[in-house]
């Protein structure tokens, strides 16, 4: 059933806003969140719809704002959750965790940048060993993790300056100005009887079956902390590397496509979920794009792992293979051709650049042969470095031992 929520205020120029009260489409629940090394239960206390109102938009002019009503009227979600939060780390995770599922259920995209998904964050204070929760004050629409982070370590040590010194927090509703890095005031906060809510006159009742709950919970998909589980327990991978890929179901699904396109050797998921979380994640970062957008694909990926199978290409030169395929999309194998990155394995020229890293090493190479081994990986990155990075390290490593008399 929906209701209307009466409030005044620029963003919302009708002077009410369509909502839910009494009956909810969801009541209880849970999001499990983990934060070094804990899992804790953050309980949810309703999830319920509503439309969006407009976007108050402050500086547009000397001393003026305006209002953007591009979304107002647009039908969001709303879920709220008790106040078992007790760190900033654990809001972050909290928001990470469930930006995750809505993804991986296909109902939101994530995008904080653009507003589909954000947060009111509620911040209270209360002595050390005290029960009793403090009065609390909500940041209202933040739109970024570290932008959140801020705005509630601001708002914290505000709260507690302002009681350290006699003062008592007000309830209401605060800003945060990612300019200043400070919350400020934005209005009063009203309980739920100053809204004077009452059933929405325009709308009936929208009467959902079980029989149709019992459907959608059947066609749901694989949820991130089962897809995690399943990666640990069935690939091997390690918690944080699983962790990482199922933050974005985009991520996850081009990983299991690499694999899909590579095929199941033992260290294949380690080396597909390296790259993913490695040198991938930093090019998307610098790119500032999704997953849906990135120019190399599953099918590349793989044939890159297999360019290194057949040391066709080593290390170095696969590092430079990635990040020219994900900048514009090119064959890995004619990138490795007209960048001419192909590893050396000729052992006459390898042993030539061996020969002249020794020669001009002799110091190094004394203390080597007195016993300090360490002095080993010097050699090859000298080697490699003779050889722009294309000697195949076995056969450096092989023929080093063997003229350092190993």
């Amino acid at each position: 059933m929906f209701s209307r929520k009466i409030y005044f205020y620029p963003d919302l120029p009708k002077g009410y806003q369509i909502s839910q009260y009494e009956l909810p489409i969801c009541a209880g629940g849970g999001v499990e969140i983990s934060v070094d090394g804990e899992t804790r239960t953050i309980r949810l206390t309703r999830i319920h719809m509503e439309e969006d109102a407009g976007k108050n938009v402050h500086d547009v002019t000397a001393g003026g704002s305006g209002v953007d009503l591009n979304r107002a009227g647009v039908p969001l979600v709303e879920i709220v959750s008790e106040p078992d939060l007790r760190s900033i780390d654990e809001a972050i995770a909290y928001l990470k965790t469930l930006r995750a599922i809505l993804m991986a259920l296909g109902v939101n995209d994530g995008n904080l940048q653009e507003g589909s998904f954000r947060c009111d964050a509620n911040v209270s204070v209360m002595p050390k060993g005290a029960t009793r929760l403090g009065t609390r004050c909500e940041l209202k629409n933040m739109n970024s993790f570290r932008f959140l982070r801020q705005a509630i370590d601001y708002e914290v040590r505000r709260q507690v300056e302002l009681i350290e010194a006699g003062g008592k927090v007000e309830q209401e509703t605060r800003l945060f100005d990612p300019d200043r890095g400070e919350t400020r005031s934005m209005r009063s906060k009203e309980e739920a009887h100053d809204y004077r809510y009452f059933p929405e006159p325009d709308l009936p009742p929208v009467v959902v079956d079980d029989a149709l709950v019992e459907r959608i919970r059947r066609e749901l998909p694989e949820l991130p902390r089962a897809r995690s589980a399943r990666y640990q327990r069935d690939l091997g991978l390690s918690a944080q590397d699983a962790e990482l890929l199922v933050v974005d179901k985009g991520i996850a699904d081009f990983f299991d496509a690499t694999l899909a396109e590579y095929g199941r050797a033992p260290d294949a998921a380690k080396r597909a979920v390296n790259w993913l979380n490695g040198d991938i994640a930093r090019l998307a970062n610098e790119l500032g794009v999704e997953p849906a957008a990135w120019r190399i694909a599953p099918a590349q990926l793989a044939a890159i792992l297999r360019l290194q199978d057949a040391q066709t290409i080593g290390g170095p030169g696969a590092k430079q293979v990635v990040e020219e395929v994900f900048r514009t999309g090119a064959d890995p194998a004619e990138v490795v051709r007209e960048k001419g990155l192909a590893q050396v394995s000729d052992e006459g020229a390898i042993e030539s650049a061996v020969d002249r890293v020794l020669a001009a090493s002799p110091s190094e190479v004394e203390r080597y042969r007195g016993g300090n081994k360490k002095l080993l990986g010097f050699f090859v990155g000298q080697v490699m470095k003779e050889m722009k990075g294309k000697g195949n390290p076995a056969v450096v490593n092989a023929l080093l031992k063997k003229k350092l008399g190993d």
